[in-house]
C-alpha cells in the first residue's frame, strides 16, 4: 500500500499517526480536507507538506477505516 510517509512514533504528538515525523497529524490533514479546504490550499498553507503526503493521509485513513466493522441496527 506504501504508507512509508506516515510515522507512528510515542514521543511525538502522543503517538498519533503524523506525516513523515513532522509534528502534523493525520487526523489534522483529514480535518482539512473535511473543512473542505483544497489540496492546492492545504499545499500553500503548509509548504513541509507534499502531494504524496496528502494522498497516503488518505490511504491511511481508508486502510484504518476498512478495518472496523460495526453491527447495524435494523
Amino acid at each position: 500500500m506504501g504508507l512509508d510517509r506516515i510515522v507512528i512514533k510515542p514521543d511525538v504528538c502522543l503517538g498519533q499517526p503524523t506525516v513523515r515525523g513532522l509534528r502534523i497529524t493525520v487526523a489534522f490533514v483529514l480535518k482539512l480536507l473535511a473543512s473542505n479546504l483544497s489540496v492546492p490550499e492545504i499545499l500553500e498553507a503548509y509548504p513541509e507538506l507534499e502531494l504524496e503526503d496528502i494522498r497516503q493521509v488518505l490511504n491511511y485513513a481508508a486502510w484504518a477505516v476498512s478495518d472496523q466493522t460495526h453491527g447495524v441496527l435494523a
